[in-house]
């Protein structure tokens, strides 16, 4: 049975923000067969402005969670804006997590929990985890956290 993305979204009280546009040259979805390759996406906010800050020094683990949980919605927008019907997607399949972190912050993958948890409440728990790695670096225009994400496509 096929879930209904949508029906997700409204059940859960979800505000999505505007899909953003490319930041750069490259497509913000590339899909292959039945695989749905999504850019690397920054935590936008309804206002379209960005969560910007340091993990570690300038923002909580908890507000870094919170930033991460705001780049799914910002790739929900994407996904809807992009796709035909956003209940084609069937599942994650890989997430690639990075967080603007401090150098003596080691706690990454609490961070983007807040990405992964959305997902699982948006597609379930089944299909909305997949494989992930979360990394600390230094990310453009001092956004706190940058996600990007493969999805499985229904057939």
């Amino acid at each position: 049975m096929t879930q209904n993305i949508e029906e997700s979204i409204l059940r859960l009280g979800l505000e999505l923000p505007p899909a953003p546009p490319p930041g750069g040259v490259y497509r913000p979805i590339t899909i292959v067969n039945n695989m749905l390759y999504v850019s690397g996406h920054g935590p936008c906010l309804p206002d379209t402005s960005l969560i910007k800050g340091v993990v570690g020094k300038d923002l909580t683990i908890e507000e870094g969670k919170n930033a991460a949980r705001q780049v799914g919605l910002t790739m929900l927008a994407t996904l809807k804006d992009n796709l035909p019907d956003i209940n084609k997607v069937k599942r994650v399949i890989k997430v690639l997590g990075m967080v603007n972190s401090a150098p003596d912050f080691h706690q990454h993958p609490m961070v983007i929990n807040g990405f992964s948890e959305l997902m699982a409440e948006v597609f379930g728990e089944e299909n909305g985890l997949g494989a992930r790695s979360a990394v600390g670096m230094i990310l453009p225009g001092n956004i706190a956290v940058e996600v990007e994400a493969i999805f499985e496509l229904h057939s």
